[in-house]
């Protein structure tokens, strides 16, 4: 099953997802198991993976991430399967949290920065910057997927405690049919 983890950078910030602008997009590729990253005009070279993927993974994907990425895409790229971290752990625990509580609580590590720094350094021309915090985030978003998949839980940090979220992974696992019409031309 190939699986695909994916964050997106924007290049600034609005409520209205319509207004919102891609800076570049980050991937973990598992039939690679390689990290990469795309900008705009390198767009058309990520397609063919997604069209390829059985599963798209993300934190706050199905919300944020792929609704802006459509806005590129000349299909609808929520026709393949997703698995949205932030909706299972909304469903599991009843309330949303941020990925740097998840990755804090369950690997020990944290983010690189915040969404708004990403902002500003793309404004500031750091491209690359904005690429590593990118993949950091795409890394901590595989690395709870993966704790997930094996533990049935993931583990957040709140005003000093830890706490468990337990979640049914059993059909994060299946492989299914995704309903992708393939029309572009690669």
């Amino acid at each position: 099953m190939r699986k695909i983890v994916l964050d997106i950078e924007t290049k600034d910030f609005y409520n209205d997802l319509e207004k919102i602008n891609l800076s570049l997009v980050g991937i973990y590729d598992s039939e690679t198991d390689a990290y990469s990253t795309y900008l705009e005009e390198d767009l058309p070279k990520l397609w063919p993976i997604f069209e390829h993927s059985d599963m798209i993974i993300g934190f706050n994907s199905d919300h944020f991430d792929i609704p802006i990425l459509n806005k590129y895409y000349p299909g609808d790229l929520s026709k393949i399967r997703s698995l949205d971290i932030l909706r299972e752990i909304k469903n599991a625990y009843g309330r949303r949290m941020r990925l740097d509580q998840l990755a804090e609580g369950t690997l020990g590590k944290n983010k690189s920065g915040k969404g708004g720094d990403a902002v500003e350094w793309w404004k500031a021309g750091d491209i690359e910057r904005v690429r590593s915090y990118c993949i950091n985030d795409v890394r901590l978003t595989k690395e709870l997927y993966d704790y997930a998949l094996a533990n049935n839980k993931l583990i957040f940090k709140e005003a000093g405690a830890l706490n468990e979220i337990t979640l049914d992974t059993s059909e994060w696992k299946r492989a299914k049919e995704h309903k992708l019409t393939f029309s572009l031309p690669f």
